[in-house]
């Protein structure tokens, strides 16, 4: 028993590690994380936008895997470059598909890219009626 438990380790951590890895090639993450019930948030679908002199240009979208993660949401096709982002999580689509009422249909987060040598994490820590997020790494 005690080498199974070994083993599922063993490939927990290298799982963490690749998605770590695959992570550190892009300059962008996110993750989802429903605090009402301790669990990761699979399916929300996420928009990354960069602020232009026109308004807000939009870069890609992507939906949360089965650990509530994407972790490669920068467009791999353009270079990083400093200045204002926004991801929009569209958690009323979300909270709709699983049947429980929300207070927020949408939960953008602008944020500023000052150093782009550096990896940007935007954790959400959501509930129906709250939220919080913060830069994470």
């Amino acid at each position: 028993m005690k080498k199974i438990l070994t083993s599922v380790a063993a490939g927990i951590a290298l799982s963490s590690a690749a998605a770590t890895a695959m992570a550190a090639d892009n300059p962008l993450s996110v993750h989802v994380l429903n605090i009402q019930n301790g669990q990761p948030s699979p399916g929300v679908e996420v928009e990354l936008e960069r602020r232009t002199d026109a308004g807000w240009e939009s870069m890609a979208t992507a939906t949360t895997d089965e650990a509530g993660r994407i972790n490669a949401l920068y467009p791999e096709d353009e270079a990083f470059e400093a200045g204002v982002y926004r991801v929009t999580f569209e958690t009323g689509e979300w909270f709709a598909e699983h049947d429980t009422a929300t207070f927020f249909p949408e939960i953008p987060v602008p944020f500023q890219v000052e150093n782009t040598e550096q990896h940007y994490h935007v954790p959400l820590l959501l509930s129906p009626y709250g939220y919080s997020t913060y830069r994470g790494n």
